[in-house]
């Protein structure tokens, strides 16, 4: 078929390859972005809005209470969940409370339908309850809505380099493989999965350059999507169930302790090969999940030949 081969093409072009990431031909945008258009059309507009999870965590336990806040689109927000303690914040601030012994403030920002452009506008809600540490999953809409990768990761990195400056700590959750969504048939599946994870690895990238840390969700999401949907997905076949939420916070939580400085008596887990260029830590990374992506130094350097140096790590769970 015609389209199956389209699907190819765009694939060869911006297939991860050679330790880099390749960028797609302008030439093969305007069938990119139609293919995009049938995603959303037949996924459908999520209507409503998430439960609140915002409150205080652990508020039994000593100390001055952590901020933090969660930020994002629908899957950050937790939509489809019926109670506010199901969303992904009140899980983090659950389990967060629980693994530094104090109490946890958690504010939500995220919203659903949000793009990596309205990122702006929920930091400067966040900033007022100066976050110690924030969590960032996004990027489903930027696929489905034909955001070109180059302006999604722009406004990715103002938003953590804006966070970064006000002293907040940040963990990325990269953007969903959406070719697990059962309603998407083929070729469309295979696009907007390639779509997904090539965004999932150029927010990696920018992530580690601007002194975040990344955590692959793609995997994840795809293993156990894929092998119970009716688990891991919400009524609507899109979203993830209370299921689904909780698989995708215990991917995110080791990084989120460790940002607030737990560390396991445990040594972490390291993949072969730990310290790599950024852009080769992305490729390994968008092929495990719950893999945390950081900057780290060779020989009291940042950077080598081939860019910023980048540390692979599998927490413990």
């Amino acid at each position: 078929m015609a389209t199956a081969r389209v699907a190819r093409k765009v694939a060869t072009a911006a297939a991860v390859g050679s330790g880099g990431i390749g960028l797609v031909s302008g030439a093969l945008w305007g069938v990119m972005k139609t293919e995009a258009t049938l995603a959303r059309k037949t996924i459908g507009d999520a209507m409503g809005k998430a439960p609140s999870g915002d409150g205080v965590y652990g508020r039994d336990l000593p100390g001055e209470p952590i901020a933090f806040a969660m930020l994002g689109d629908s899957a950050a927000a937790g939509y489809g969940v019926h109670d506010g303690l199901d969303t992904p914040a009140a899980l983090i601030g659950e389990g967060l409370s629980t693994m530094t012994g104090c109490p946890v403030h958690v504010t939500g920002h995220a919203f659903v339908g949000a793009q990596t452009t309205d990122l702006d506008g929920q930091i400067d809600a966040a900033l007022r309850y100066e976050p110690a540490i924030a969590a960032i999953v996004i990027g489903s809409n930027d696929v489905t809505h034909s955001v070109l990768p180059p302006t999604s990761i722009r406004a990715l990195r103002n938003a953590i380099r804006r966070l970064r400056e006000a002293d907040c700590e940040v963990v990325v959750g990269t953007c969903p493989d959406l070719g697990t969504v059962e309603p998407l048939h083929q070729p469309l599946r295979s696009f907007v999965r390639l779509w997904s994870r090539y965004l999932a690895a150029q927010q990696t990238i920018a992530a580690v350059e601007e002194g975040a840390r990344s955590v692959s969700l793609a995997d994840l999401l795809a293993r156990d999507f894929a092998t119970a949907p009716d688990v891991f997905f919400g009524d609507d076949r899109f979203h993830p169930s209370s299921t689904g939420y909780v698989s995708m916070v215990t991917a995110l939580l080791p990084s989120i302790a460790r940002a607030c400085g737990v560390s396991d008596d445990e040594p972490d887990e390291y993949t072969p090969g730990a310290v790599l260029p950024v852009s080769f830590a992305a490729k390994r990374a968008a092929a495990k999940s719950g893999t945390e992506v950081s900057g780290a130094t060779v020989d009291g350097t940042k950077h080598g030949p081939r860019g910023r140096w980048a540390a692979v790590r599998r927490l413990r769970r």
